[in-house]
């Protein structure tokens, strides 16, 4: 695997890790907030960090590929 190949990959996995943890834990959060208008206490169900997680492997394995062929795009135009 070439040099610039390997940046490429790791800048793409970079963005897309930063912009699946943002999403997340946004999701996560406006969950934890429903919970707590809906019950009235703070007591969320451990379900809402697996569904956090999910969320988190969704938007991470569609962010890598779009990232990837954007940072190839930038790349070839240098």
């Amino acid at each position: 695997m070439r040099t610039d190949t390997l940046k490429l990959l790791l800048k793409a996995c970079g963005r897309a890790f930063m912009t699946a943890c943002i999403n997340a834990a946004l999701a996560l959060g406006l969950m934890f907030l429903v919970e707590f208008a809906i019950s009235g206490t703070w007591n969320p169900a451990p379900i809402y960090v697996y569904a956090g997680l999910l969320i988190w492997v969704v938007v991470f394995s569609g962010q890598i590929f779009r990232q990837y062929r954007l940072c190839q795009c930038d790349h070839a135009q240098h």
